[in-house]
């Protein structure tokens, strides 16, 4: 028994041995190709990491030098980050653009919050966020059926930000005397099953106080 098992670890060896022998260029160019597969993947993480770290550096020197005086210069260096499309700070250019009131066209605006909505790879919830916001900035301005369209991504989903689109349509129809239409949207947040618990108690105040029979 010895013997044989003496026999089949020199045959085992032989053929490891004879395998390697038999497929060295083989193994030669498998071990190439992982090491440049390694070697390019960690050459496109830093790629993205340099990139990255560069729009953070060039949005917090924009930022921290804009006053009055280069407002204009501020905004296109702003927008330039916008089209770069970055998860980070595309977003926070844009947000900066509209609470200096660095643009005042409101195309221009729009544009920048649909390649945000549309173009940026960004976290579910954010854009959800984002989407609202471009509702809000546009509710004084719009008509009903085009607030609508913008907003209906979150009503019509379950998104956390849906409780605070319905509250904006509820309060764009009460602002226009459209009390019956604002009830039916108030009554809408209150029967959520989750909804923000601030907006939940503005809508009861809201029907108990200017909309109840």
């Amino acid at each position: 028994m010895e013997e044989f098992s003496t026999i089949n670890t020199i045959n085992r060896q032989e053929k490891i041995k004879n395998f390697f022998i038999n497929n060295k260029n083989k193994i030669i160019f498998g071990v190439i190709i992982l090491i440049l597969i390694l070697i390019g993947v960690y050459s496109y993480d830093q790629h993205i990491k340099n990139k990255q770290r560069e729009i953070s550096d060039n949005f917090n020197s924009i930022t921290i030098d804009y006053n009055k005086d280069n407002k204009e210069f501020t905004a296109n260096k702003l927008i330039e980050i916008v089209n770069k499309k970055n998860p980070t700070y595309s977003p926070l250019s844009l947000y900066f653009i509209i609470d200096n009131n660095l643009v005042t066209d409101q195309k221009v605006i729009n544009s920048l919050f649909d390649i945000l909505i549309e173009k940026t790879p960004l976290d579910e919830e954010i854009k959800n966020l984002i989407i609202y916001k471009k509702a809000l900035f546009n509710s004084d301005q719009i008509q009903e059926v085009d607030l609508l369209n913008v907003l209906n991504p979150l009503i019509n989903s379950k998104s956390v930000w849906k409780s605070h689109a319905l509250y904006l349509m509820a309060e764009y129809f009460y602002s226009g005397d459209q009390k019956e239409k604002a009830k039916e949207f108030f009554n809408q947040i209150i029967s959520l099953e989750n909804p923000n618990s601030d907006i939940r108690l503005q809508a009861e105040k809201r029907l108990n106080r200017d909309l109840s029979e």
